[in-house]
């Protein structure tokens, strides 16, 4: 007899974007492990550019799945003075406080009968109406964090005070977890030492990859371009803005010293672009750029001058996978930290590179992305601000092109546990070992 699981998910279809990933593999998947999802979900509304509107992704919501979508509209974003007085007091933006509310109220009229909650923690605030709606109606409940909250050394703070007190909501919210999962190992370690009430608690499962996303031929495209394509969003602005505040951070906290956000977009890939056309100029009509995503200002005037860039633009998900499998190149920037620092998170992209089975030029500093990627053989490893190491990199890359087959198929040990259906499988586990099963 399955066991019913009641999903809290703001971000579901037709809401796209990499946070909602986790979400539709575990609606598909979880079945095969003896659970029926029921899920809660917000009214669909696009807010900003991190929830873009992707309906195709329904198709892959099996159609007797129990969805109870809320009735919107949510309340709308402040603005102004307003806005800035709740960043400074670290107050709850009103949509938030809206969806723990009404994911709680509804939970009440169709949860009873589920034996555990499962809250998806996007926004993190999700994790107070799990933890909520299980005293409430006597169920445990788990957590389910794509990147570790206050633990997060993307996550930048008016100052060190506001950092602690989110660190101490965090607790709260999360003490009474039967279960939290993690989508990377180091989060999983930050966690458990941050929190030592919570060690025996915490697992680190990845997000994947869904294999049938990519089912079918072999990638590459045909012609004589040099195509490298970035796909998702990038943090030109936000980096900017971080390396333009630093001597106050450095007097105020509130970030991690030596972090450097501009590394996670295209701004050192054209610089390295460029050294290479300048050396190789017979390579100038060849290569291309090409960044699928919703571009800002800022990322479009850093690509303006450059012939080489295309922008597609914010693209489907199937468009996006199709764009991926058709490169000659695949790039991953992240953020930069200073040695021997860990990055704590790993962009969802990543997996999908790894399941286009095209070459990936992976621009990264230490943590798991650099230890998952280290052993696979058509990765290429740089330091995210290497400029000249890219630059080498890409005319290695040019010369060895076309590449038509990679050596690490989806059944390799390293990619094959991170297809979707095997991390499900885990997730699995951690409910029966909360229900005792």
């Amino acid at each position: 007899m399955s066991r019913r699981v009641l999903m809290l998910a703001r971000h579901f279809p037709p809401i796209g974007g990499a946070g909602v990933h986790r979400t539709v593999g575990t609606v598909r998947h979880l079945r095969e492990h003896g659970y029926e999802p029921v899920v809660i979900t917000g009214p669909a509304e696009h807010r900003d550019r991190w929830e873009p509107h992707d309906p195709g992704l329904l198709a892959q919501i099996p159609a007797d799945v129990e969805v109870h979508r809320l009735q919107g509209p949510e309340p709308p974003a402040r603005t102004g003075a307003r806005a800035r007085a709740d960043k400074l007091l670290q107050a709850r933006a009103p949509w938030i406080d809206w969806w723990i509310e009404e994911s709680v109220r509804m939970g009440r009229r169709v949860g009873a009968d589920a034996d555990v909650i499962y809250a998806s923690c996007l926004p993190y605030e999700t994790a107070n109406a799990g933890a909520q709606l299980a005293a409430e109606l006597g169920k445990p409940w788990v957590a389910d964090l794509e990147d570790p909250w206050a633990l997060d050394e993307m996550r930048l703070y008016l100052t060190g005070a506001h950092q602690r007190l989110e660190q101490r909501r965090m607790r709260t919210a999360l003490a009474s977890a039967a279960a939290v999962i993690m989508c990377a190992e180091e989060a999983a370690v930050r966690v458990r030492r941050a929190f030592p009430k919570l060690d025996g608690r915490v697992a680190g499962i990845p997000i994947g990859f869904e294999r049938d996303d990519f089912a079918g031929g072999d990638g590459g495209h045909s012609g004589d371009t040099f195509k490298i394509v970035h796909t998702g969003s990038m943090h030109t602005d936000f980096g900017r803005a971080l390396r333009a505040s630093r001597r106050r951070r450095r007097l105020l906290g509130g970030s991690v010293e030596g972090l450097d956000i501009i590394t996670r977009s295209h701004v050192f890939l054209v610089q390295a672009i460029e050294q290479l056309l300048t050396a190789r100029p017979e390579l100038r009509d060849r290569v291309e750029l090409h960044l699928a995503g919703e571009l800002t200002e800022g990322d479009r005037a850093v690509a303006a001058p450059h012939a080489f860039v295309r922008t597609p633009g914010l693209l489907a998900h199937r468009d996006t996978v199709a764009l991926m499998r058709s490169a000659d190149l695949l790039f991953l920037p992240m953020h930069d930290l200073p040695a021997p620092a860990r990055a704590g998170l790993i962009p969802y992209k990543t997996y999908e590179y790894l399941a286009a089975q095209r070459p990936i030029l992976a621009a990264v500093p230490d943590g798991d992305v650099r230890d998952l990627l280290g052993p696979v053989g058509h990765v290429t490893l740089v330091r995210p601000a290497d400029v000249d190491g890219m630059t080498q990199a890409l005319g290695r890359l040019v010369d060895e092109a076309p590449v038509t087959r990679v050596a690490d198929d989806l059944d390799s040990p390293v990619l094959a546990p991170l297809e979707r259906r095997a991390c499900v499988a885990r997730i699995a586990g951690v409910l029966d070992g909360v229900l005792g099963r």
